[in-house]
């Protein structure tokens, strides 16, 4: 769905109309079906700026095809336009088949849309939307048993962006990483790095047969092996290594995450929320409830009453918990800790989790669509046309702090970006270290970047597009005040009706659409949606920039498409700082 002005507008009127069409044809809705009409951007461009299906969905309660019933819906609403509020915001309404109505937006409302980007700056993009709601974000989360990898590189690049832009939207949105820093993973982790202490003094000891074997093993070796000597040479048991290890890594990963941009408000300590007592206090909510039963001399979770193919053992035979035990009681700790909204980011092998993880939400007594799962898909990379293996235990991966070596921090994010999450992702390191048109981050780091040469251009060839040097506006995905780009005031002066072109009318179109664009990324939980719309207006830019002079003998035309070109560089920085990616002012 899209919210702004003149999608509210739109969605109000056809909502009247509708309302309208079934009384005259004497058509009552159950309360059961409540009318809600949606919007959508079309795909298509020559479909019109906005786009609904109300027709099909309610054709047949009239009990006619969906095009007749959407050919009554336009009739009305063009009756209706006229009287309601920003009724000159629509010039045309058609319909297609098999029924869709699509909406376009007049030039006049085109044109306020620059002067409303010029206003907003920064903000241009921002709402309501979120309302205030208390939300959680938990990604990344990956065990403290060795350095980030690609896999978590891509979860980090989209979880902290999907934060960015719920936050841009007024939620309230907590950062967490919950730390698994117990149970086997962990010992098998001492154990390895006990085998490689051992080793360094001198003392053979066979490195587990499923140890880390990764050189990150042999360095926490060493640093234990500096800090106290042979001092752990006769040490019983595994505790000092496996602590030293998960201090060692653990400060290792926020070091990447740090450096990739991404900041946590919360690390949540799996074992700290076992020695609470929290885990027990969850199972005896779900034995209160009934839903908990003794079978095969284990415990088990009615799963299967909340969706679930079956039932799931929560305590097993031996009294030991399953990993679900205390997934439950964390995911019950962080409701009591006021989140209203849930959205956990995980790997693909946690996919047939997710309806027991469902199960147990609603089991505690909240809604279903309190928790939300995203599931990343992996991440390959190739470098010189070869795959590049990963393996942590096995020692053979790639990391984060490499990639970001190699290519630096914003083209990593934005190439983790660059698919759906549920899309398996091919990173070539080789394109996207090129600076062409073949590599995307490249293509729209060079729209913004001509900008700025436009501006420069327009200092020396025109005193009229002067740009203010001396200001404290941000090099860097910043908002610069129109004011100074001119020694005059062009947010009052500017002329929008000269800006007549298809590219330039094409680019007003786009951006006002990007609002829209933040919030159904939001709904669709998918930062790909705005790193999609930058490059079409990136490209939008450059077709444009190709055919016309920005800086011309006109100064009128000039000042308005400085101006144009300004909401373009505002709007790219804006969403470009929403994927935590940064825009050079040369290239």
């Amino acid at each position: 769905m899209c919210y702004g002005e003149i999608e509210n507008n739109i969605t109000l009127v056809l909502e009247s109309s509708l309302q309208s069409v079934l009384s005259s044809l004497n058509i009552s809705l159950p309360s059961s079906d409540k009318i809600k009409v949606e919007l959508e951007i079309p795909k298509d461009k020559s479909h019109g700026d906005l786009s609904s299906n109300i027709a099909m969905k309610i054709s047949r309660i009239a009990s006619m095809p969906p095009i007749k019933f959407a050919n009554l819906l336009k009739t009305k609403f063009e009756e209706m336009v006229p009287s309601s509020p920003h009724g000159g915001s629509v010039d045309l309404v058609e319909v297609k088949p098999p029924g869709f109505i699509n909406f376009f937006v007049s030039k006049e409302y085109l044109f306020d849309t620059i002067k409303d980007v010029v206003r907003k700056g920064d903000n241009y993009g921002a709402s309501d939307y979120g309302g205030g709601v208390k939300m959680q974000i938990e990604f990344v989360s990956a065990n403290p048993t060795g350095p980030l990898t690609i896999a978590h590189a891509r979860q980090a690049a989209l979880g902290d962006s999907l934060a960015n832009i719920m936050t841009f939207l007024n939620y309230d949105v907590t950062r967490e990483y919950y730390l698994n820093d117990e149970g086997n993973q962990m010992n098998i982790l001492g154990r390895s790095i006990r085998a490689r202490y051992m080793s360094l003094c001198g003392r053979e000891e066979p490195l587990p047969d499923d140890g880390y074997k990764g050189s990150y093993v042999i360095d926490i070796a060493k640093d234990i092996e500096k800090e106290h000597g042979r001092g752990y040479l006769n040490a019983e048991g595994i505790d000092h290594f496996r602590e030293f290890g998960l201090a060692w890594i653990l400060a290792d990963i926020k070091k990447d995450l740090k450096d990739f941009g991404v900041n946590f408000d919360v690390w949540y300590s799996q074992k700290s929320l076992r020695e609470s007592g929290k885990v027990e206090k969850a199972v005896a909510i779900l034995k209160d409830k009934g839903f908990v039963y003794e079978s095969e001399q284990a415990v088990w979770f009615k799963s299967t009453l909340f969706g679930d193919d079956k039932d799931r053992v929560i305590y097993k035979s031996d009294g030991t918990a399953t990993y679900l035990t205390p997934d439950i009681a964390y995911h019950l700790e962080k409701f009591n800790r006021g989140f209203k909204k849930l959205i956990d980011i995980w790997g693909p092998d946690h996919h047939g989790y997710i309806p027991r993880m469902k199960a147990a939400v609603k089991a505690l007594g909240y809604p279903e669509d309190s928790l939300s799962v995203l599931i990343v898909q992996l991440a390959t990379l190739y470098r010189n046309g070869q795959v590049l293996s990963m393996s942590t235990r096995a020692g053979e991966f790639v990391t984060l702090r490499e990639v970001m070596d190699e290519v630096g921090k914003d083209v990593a994010r934005f190439c983790f970006i660059m698919r759906r999450m549920s899309s398996h992702l091919e990173f070539d390191m080789d394109v996207v270290k090129k600076e062409s048109s073949e590599n995307p981050v490249f293509y729209i780091q060079y729209a913004h970047a001509r900008i700025w040469s436009i501006f420069k251009y327009g200092k020396e060839a025109s005193p009229v597009t002067e740009i203010d040097r001396t200001s404290s506006a941000t090099e860097i995905g910043g908002t610069l005040p129109v004011t100074e780009i001119g020694r005059t005031s062009l947010s009052a002066e500017f002329d929008p009706c000269l800006l007549k072109t298809p590219e330039e009318i094409e680019i007003m179109r786009e951006l006002r659409q990007f609002p829209a664009i933040v919030v159904s990324s939001a709904k669709m939980l998918e930062p790909y949606i705005v790193l999609q719309y930058l490059q079409d207006l990136a490209g939008s830019f450059h077709s444009f920039y190709n055919k016309h002079r920005v800086v011309g003998d006109d100064p009128n035309l000039t000042k308005a498409r400085v101006m144009l070109v300004n909401c373009i560089r505002i709007v790219l920085a804006n969403g470009l700082r929403l994927l935590g990616v940064s825009l050079p002012k040369k290239m």
